[in-house]
């Protein structure tokens, strides 16, 4: 299984960011070491202090798929997920200033949140889920799939283009603004449309 994540989907995440409006899709990955077992706390990592939540949608591949078409796209998903990129700010912003590779700050163990999938004909059109994460209780990221800057179909002609698309790949699409850092015995609640589908105490 593949997880790959969609960094700057959308224009308020990257204004929060002080970044550039990209001009494709910003691709990067985590491995399946960095899924989160069900029912486990997060627990934050001793190698950093300002641990970011960034609620996503996912989508999950149902068959193998390279150089898919666009228009072909919606035929290789059936399923639509919450979940949560974890990201060691810090260490982000470290590597990033010494020009080296992050994925140290983004897929390391526990760092992706993957709630249960639904069925895409739950919802009446994919390009307009809501979707949102409380901490405490408080609301603190609301978006829409309709505000993304690349859509899910695009993302997915788009990432098969470099990678070979399997069964149970998993894409995070990107997150909204809010972003923000977590403390330990905070607890995340992740909403699909209004249906709570994580709830995570952070350690």
């Amino acid at each position: 299984m593949k997880i790959i994540c969609i960094g700057q989907n959308y224009e308020d995440h990257i204004k929060e960011l002080n970044s550039n409006r990209p001009e494709e899709p910003l691709i990067f990955l985590k491995p399946d070491s960095s899924v989160l077992p069900k029912k486990n706390p997060f627990i934050i990592p001793p190698f950093t202090n300002d641990v970011h939540y960034e609620i996503e949608v996912l989508i999950k591949i149902n068959k193998v798929g390279k150089f898919i078409g666009q228009k072909f796209a919606h035929k290789y998903y059936d399923d639509i997920g919450l979940g949560i990129d974890f990201t060691a700010r810090d260490l982000q912003t470290k590597l990033k200033k010494a020009g080296h590779p992050w994925e140290k700050a983004k897929g390391f163990d526990g760092s992706a949140i993957i709630s249960p999938f639904f069925s895409k004909k739950t919802f009446t059109d994919v390009n307009e889920i809501n979707f949102s994460l409380a901490k405490n209780g408080k609301l603190v990221q609301v978006g829409s799939t309709k505000d993304m800057i690349f859509k899910i179909d695009e993302l997915v002609a788009y990432v098969s283009q470099f990678f070979t698309l399997k069964k149970g790949d998993i894409i995070f699409t990107g997150t909204p603004a809010g972003v923000g850092s977590v403390d330990k015995n905070d607890v995340l609640t992740g909403f699909l449309e209004d249906k709570k589908v994580i709830d995570i105490k952070i350690k």
